[in-house]
């Protein structure tokens, strides 16, 4: 089924296209990237989704139905620009945003002191926001926008401000969301998070799709000619005539070998003069394909 569905929505700002005919389309139970460089048209495209913007033309669905505010009750939104009230305490302010979501307040309560222990901010429920990390204000933007259990989940760069370990534990709750059948979007500039969280992407560029599909049917459309290798000792071998870029992390590097190099050379060369701890043939990362993409796009 389709949670939410664009069909050939377009979107103009005075004399700037923001959107310019962009269809695409989420199932329950997916985890969808919507991706872009800055000003293609993401933050545009989700609020039209959320009824922020109307159309200029095509159509917005959400829930197999036309666009309907009374749907949003079943939509979780955490937009890019953070709305937290500095002087409340965070157990009240979850509260709030529960009860605007139709909660009753001890509904509402019970759930977020569920999910502060879940997100590991338990002890600064008492707190006020001013008080607390970027990292821990972001955690409880994010409870906020899951309290009243929406079944599509929209989030405007959802990893910003938050460290690794915060990273991770907010991927693994999305995981577990999606599993549990719930629809999400999320718009980010963080190539890794796309590239293992989702199932299917859009890549937008100037308002428009330039790339869109499964991320495994993506990723397969491109040869596989880029190597890792993990390596101590002599770097000359990333100057092999099977190289066509070389990028080298102190004993990491990333090759992309020329049209019809040959990897078994390579590996050869590479032995010969270092210890080679790891070489693995692999797919260009999302955020080379992004790169290419988008690139290939502005000059077309």
């Amino acid at each position: 089924m389709a949670v939410v569905e664009l069909a050939g929505v377009s979107k103009a700002y005075e004399s700037k296209i923001a959107v310019n005919d962009l269809s695409l389309s989420i199932d329950a139970g997916q985890m969808f990237g919507l991706l872009g460089p800055n000003g293609a048209g993401k933050t545009s495209s989700i609020r039209m989704m959320m009824g922020i913007t109307i159309p200029d033309s095509g159509r917005v669905s959400l829930f197999e139905k036309p666009f309907d505010r009374a749907s949003l009750d079943r939509v979780g939104y955490l937009p890019e620009e953070r709305g937290l009230y500095k002087k409340m305490k965070v157990l009240d302010q979850l509260v709030f945003f529960g009860c605007l979501h139709g909660l009753v307040a001890s509904e509402a309560q019970k759930r977020a002191v569920d999910w502060a222990g879940r997100m590991e901010i338990a002890d600064a429920l008492g707190r006020k926001t001013e008080e607390l990390s970027k990292g821990m204000q972001q955690k409880i933007q994010f409870i906020a926008t899951l309290l009243h259990e929406p079944r599509l989940i929209v989030m405007d760069e959802p990893f910003s401000g938050l460290d690794p370990v915060n990273a991770v534990l907010v991927e693994k709750t999305l995981l577990e969301l999606k599993d549990d059948g719930k629809a999400i979007l999320f718009s980010t500039h963080r190539m890794d998070q796309v590239e293992k969280l989702c199932d299917s992407i859009c890549l937008i560029n100037n308002g428009r799709a330039v790339l869109s599909g499964k991320m495994r049917e993506i990723k397969s459309r491109y040869e596989r000619n880029h190597v890792i290798v993990e390596f101590e000792g002599n770097s000359s071998f990333l100057e092999s005539a099977e190289i066509a870029e070389a990028k080298n992390f102190s004993g990491h590097a990333e090759i992309r070998l020329k049209p019809h190099g040959d990897a078994q050379k390579l590996l050869h060369e590479a032995a010969a003069v270092a210890t080679i701890y790891r070489f693995e043939l692999v797919e260009p990362s999302l955020e080379e394909i992004f790169i290419r993409t988008v690139r290939g796009d502005a000059h077309a």
